[in-house]
């Protein structure tokens, strides 16, 4: 039945109790499908006659069809009917059968003769924020009216502090005159913005304003990272750990298939980091990679890595001739004596770079500003600069930061403005613990949120997608599965603590509704 409401009206039929029609589906242009159909009521669909003339005596009636079909097919002699006219016409052979109109097809979409790229057909699903974003809006839709607190996407929630918005809507203003306008700057970013991070954040330990890259933030650099690498390039990461590491070897073409037993992409190397080995690899059961991604402290699971863990990374590193790309995007959230840059390991500078982000530290997601350190030191196999080709790279395929959030970031760096951004990264800190204080006294394991924005929970024998549509159901509180950030997640879900504070309280007293 469905087919046929599909099927444009063309002769009124009534007062008929059972006629024999042949009927053409959706589609049926080259080889039309014979059925035999039962006049009813409500479905309308278009003839086709297996002789037109005798339709043609008709021409002048207008005549409806009510129709259901049964799945019997047959070609055999067809009649019409009105209360004032009746006409008939003979079977036919198959093969013969004239549409009366000519059959309306469904229009399909042009389409090129350009191949979809194959590494794009091995991503599965969505990514996983969006894919959490997606699930957020079907929830409102189902409840309109809900109070939905979200902590799971890490995006930041509290204003930019005003000296830094103004440094911005300053550089913003001095591009509408002659003395104050610039064009394209220099693709490593401005030379008084580099000299600053040099200063602050690696201060005496020999990295150079020469080594440093500004760029739109890390998630990006990460991706020409691997354009740097390229497709013959092997992977290790930790497994948990953030997407866009996995996601990016699969679109550069480094990996297999999605082996959908174990959750894991074939040529990827998962180091699995668990509570039972402190969230830090067992190396001596990692094979050797060109390239081993490694963020301390780690998203998602909030640990920080030691200096002695970070000193045997390294000289795992240095053993392996592999590179170590070191993503420092929280570092400032750590409150103990744990490194906070991969340079403080002595011989890092020989095997590895680090890149960082402004967004969490000052609420620059949407601003977009971050870095890469690529020592001189660090070469590829054949002696030849790491920093030579990554700069060739930038010059290509970027040009370089924006001046505007250029000069909000080094308004960031001022005396003034690191009081601001440490006053930020403490209210963060103090949402993690209320989190982490919640959820200890429901009797849970938590790990991570004293040195990251992130706590990770965990919940045994439970898929970490049940969990989070548990939470979201019955709480009206958008979290993110572990098992979206590999097959290490599975059983964790990870609570962001980036919020405003009203909804973190009222988020924790749901919590404790839910599990008492």
């Amino acid at each position: 039945m469905s087919d046929l409401q599909t099927m444009l009206p063309l002769y009124m039929v009534t007062s008929l109790d059972v006629v024999f029609l042949i009927v053409a589906g959706p589609g049926c242009v080259h080889c039309l499908r014979i059925r035999r159909y039962f006049l009813r009521p409500a479905i309308q669909g278009r003839l086709l006659a297996l002789n037109l003339q005798s339709l043609e005596k008709m021409t002048s009636i207008r005549l409806s069809v009510s129709i259901s079909s049964s799945s019997s097919s047959f070609l055999g002699q067809g009649s019409i009917s009105s209360r004032t006219q009746k006409s008939s016409f003979p079977a036919r052979k198959s093969g013969t059968c004239v549409c009366v109109v000519t059959p309306t097809t469904e229009k399909t979409a042009y389409k090129t003769k350009v191949s979809r790229n194959a590494n794009m057909a091995k991503l599965q699903a969505g990514y996983l924020f969006p894919e959490v974003a997606r699930r957020r809006a079907q929830h409102m839709v189902k409840y309109p009216n809900a109070q939905v607190i979200s902590l799971g996407i890490g995006d930041t929630t509290e204003p930019i502090p005003e000296l830094i918005t103004s440094a911005m809507a300053k550089r913003a203003n001095e591009l509408s005159t002659l003395e104050g306008y610039s064009g394209y700057g220099a693709e490593q970013g401005e030379r008084k913005l580099r000299g600053a991070i040099a200063s602050t954040f690696y201060g005496d330990l020999g990295i150079e304003e020469s080594d440093i890259f500004v760029s739109d933030g890390a998630k990006c650099d990460i991706s020409r990272l691997q354009m740097l690498f390229g497709s013959n390039a092997t992977m290790a990461v930790q497994d948990p750990s953030y997407p866009a590491y996995v996601d990016s070897s699969v679109i550069m073409g480094q990996t297999g298939q999605f082996q959908k037993a174990v959750e894991k992409y074939e040529n990827i190397e998962y180091m699995r980091c668990s509570p039972e080995n402190g969230f830090f690899p067992d190396l001596s059961i990692v094979p050797r990679t060109d390239i081993i991604f490694f963020c301390s402290p780690n998203n998602p699971t909030g640990n920080t890595a030691s200096r002695e863990q970070l000193t045997r990374l390294v000289q795992f590193a240095k053993d392996n001739g592999s590179i170590i790309v070191f993503d420092s995007a929280y570092a400032l959230y750590i409150s103990d004596d744990s490194p906070r840059s991969i340079f403080e390991i002595p011989g890092a500078k020989e095997v590895a770079l680090e890149t960082s982000s402004f967004s969490k530290f000052i609420g620059f997601t949407g601003v977009r500003c971050g870095w890469t350190v690529i020592p001189k030191e660090l070469s590829f196999s054949d002696g030849f600069p790491v920093a030579k080709d990554f700069n060739r790279i930038v010059c290509t395929c970027f040009n370089g930061a924006s001046n505007i959030p250029q000069a909000g970031a080094l308004s960031a760096l001022s005396p003034e403005g690191l009081k601001e951004m440490y006053g930020t990264i403490g209210f963060y800190k103090e949402n993690t613990k209320i989190i982490m204080d919640t959820f200890k006294s429901l009797g849970f394991n938590v790990y991570g949120g004293e040195n990251a924005p992130y706590v990770w929970i965990h919940f045994p024998g439970r898929s970490s997608w049940d969990v989070f549509a548990e939470i979201l159901e019955k709480t009206h509180v958008v979290t993110t599965p572990g098992g979206g950030f590999g097959p290490g997640g599975e059983g964790f879900v990870r609570i962001s603590a980036f919020g405003h504070r009203s909804n973190i309280l009222e988020a924790c007293k749901r919590f404790k509704q839910l599990y008492k």
